[in-house]
């Protein structure tokens, strides 16, 4: 139940009608006068009831003449009143209603509404007829257009809505984008295929296009800049550039907010997926593997050969076959029930500790696997516009200006399960002479934390260096710092790449340096 609240006077007077201590005087403006709280029907639950003039009808010439909203009509009688309007406060707020009424804008009237506003507190009852006049003013605050009649049946917004969408046009200014990327092509690539599976309408041939480039641009970018870098290590550094979660960061870095469910009455400027149904994909390179079921069930191992030859870009399995999928699905099922209680307690505390440190913490792993998909796929399209629109070098320019440029520590990829012995191997390869290790420094060998400087020199030179409580772990961790030495060499910050020599003008190509292969093989 609603209530219109009666005056300053009328408070005067319940107040001095409570009993022990003595009425205030009232504001010399309002007069004490008969008013009753009255209440409004019960089918209106959140009614607002204002007045900008006293209860006795005397107009406040700061403020203009009286209004009141529209449809909001009573006098002092609780039976005279009509149903009311509801109405949102948020949107309909004393600066805009003083502003509308007045002329002015809503920075000069938010003074006027300081006034104002304990005024309409202090009302009891509207006008008996309500001025046309005083509604708000349409040319400055136009209502919504109306959709297309069928616009709710439509999986995805009409291209033409993409011109009159502020989020659209706010997008395509924070991305600086350039004028030849139309708002509807912006609207497409927020339309993943799982909400709008006709290919003229979603983002998957956009995406596709993105992803062949995004890929190129960083494969050649880490061969050239890193030469020596394992087949393993590029995979996972290629992964940590342009894979699903860091898109997903880079999607929500741009700002970009979600639709709740998929349809023609949505904002174009939102991106668009249904998290249940996953869509058709037309993105996945490789080839799917026959024997993709037995891989997780018995710990098969990928070579590094079909890995390249047969999985995707980052040497993942392919799972899109639904019926390779399904077979994977009982196949873990049936190895879940070989598992003690202490292992299935031991994968849920890990399953719990991904969930923590995940980006999106909501719905259960396969809606957050969909709003990763859907983000990544998004960000590849808006670089597959740009190919599409301006060319190769703004795509190049858009992926090194937003993706390449994130900082990453690929010294943290490596894991050596024998360090030393794949040095000795390095040494041997390279006629190096056989790697040796000497103690540095000591100190605390008789207390609880002893530490030891380990050294590996081969021959004269020394390859690298370690420090840890033992003899042996720091042996490890100096024999691992000499393979990293050698894996992360660079020949500069910023080295030449193939796609140099498209650009109009370049300079004659220099081959760059490739080194052989890695030392054992992963």
């Amino acid at each position: 139940m609603s209530l219109v609240l009666t005056g300053a006077e009328g408070a005067c007077d319940r107040r001095a009608a409570g009993g022990g201590r003595a009425a205030p005087a009232c504001p010399p403006h309002f007069p004490p006068r008969d008013h009753r709280l009255t209440t409004c029907p019960s089918d209106f639950p959140h009614s607002i009831l204002f007045l900008a003039g006293p209860p006795d009808g005397a107009h406040l010439r700061n403020l203009g003449p009286s209004t009141s909203t529209p449809g909001c009509r009573a006098d002092h009688h609780p039976s005279n009143i009509s149903p009311m309007k509801r109405i949102a406060t948020p949107s309909l707020t004393s600066r805009l209603l003083v502003a509308a009424r007045s002329g002015v804008s809503p920075a000069t009237a938010a003074i006027r509404s300081r006034s104002a506003i304990s005024v309409r507190s202090q009302s009891t009852a509207a006008l008996a007829q309500h001025d046309a006049s005083h509604d708000l003013n349409n040319d400055r605050f136009p209502p919504l257009e109306p959709l297309p009649p069928a616009a709710e049946s439509l999986p995805s917004p009409l291209p033409e809505r993409a011109l009159t969408s502020a989020k659209l046009a706010a997008l395509h200014a924070r991305l600086n984008l350039s004028p030849k990327i139309p708002l509807q092509t912006l609207a497409r690539t927020l339309v993943d295929a799982s909400a709008d599976e006709n290919p003229q309408f979603n983002n998957a041939n956009l995406a596709f296009v993105g992803q062949t480039l995004i890929n190129y641009h960083i494969a050649e970018w880490l061969l050239c800049k890193y030469p020596r870098l394992p087949q393993g290590i590029l995979f996972s550094a290629m992964k940590a550039y342009a894979g699903p979660k860091p898109l997903l960061q880079i999607a929500r870095s741009w700002g970009v907010d979600t639709a709740a469910v998929p349809g023609g009455e949505v904002d174009p400027g939102l991106l668009q997926f249904d998290a249940l149904k996953p869509g058709v994909a037309i993105t996945n390179f490789g080839y799917k593997r026959t024997e993709l079921a037995y891989l997780e069930k018995f710990k098969w191992r990928r070579g590094m050969a079909s890995r390249v030859v047969l999985d995707d870009d980052f040497g993942d399995v392919v799972r899109s076959d639904p019926k390779v999928a399904a077979d994977l699905e009982k196949a873990m099922e049936e190895q879940d029930q070989d598992k003690t209680p202490d292992e299935e307690e031991a994968e849920m505390v890990a399953n719990e500790q991904d969930q923590d440190v995940s980006y999106d913490r909501y719905g259960n792993p396969d809606t957050r696997a969909a709003a990763e998909r859907a983000h990544a796929y998004f960000v590849r399209a808006v670089v597959g516009a740009i190919y599409a629109h301006c060319g190769r070098e703004a795509a190049k320019a858009f992926v090194k200006a937003h993706i390449m440029s994130r900082t990453l520590d690929i010294a943290k990829l490596f894991e050596f399960k024998y360090p030393t012995r794949e040095l000795a191997a390095l040494c041997a390869r390279e006629d190096f002479e056989p790697p040796v290790a000497r103690l540095l420094s000591e100190t605390g060998r008789q207390s609880r934390t002893p530490v030891f400087v380990v050294g590996i020199y081969s021959g004269s030179d020394k390859l690298g260096e370690g420090a840890a409580s033992s003899l042996d772990h720091a042996r490890f961790k100096a024999a691992m710092n000499a393979l990293k030495a050698w894996y992360l060499y660079s020949p500069g910050e910023n080295p030449r790449v193939p796609s140099d020599m498209l650009e109009e003008g370049a300079k004659p190509w220099t081959p760059a340096y490739i080194d052989m292969g890695e030392v054992i093989s992963r």
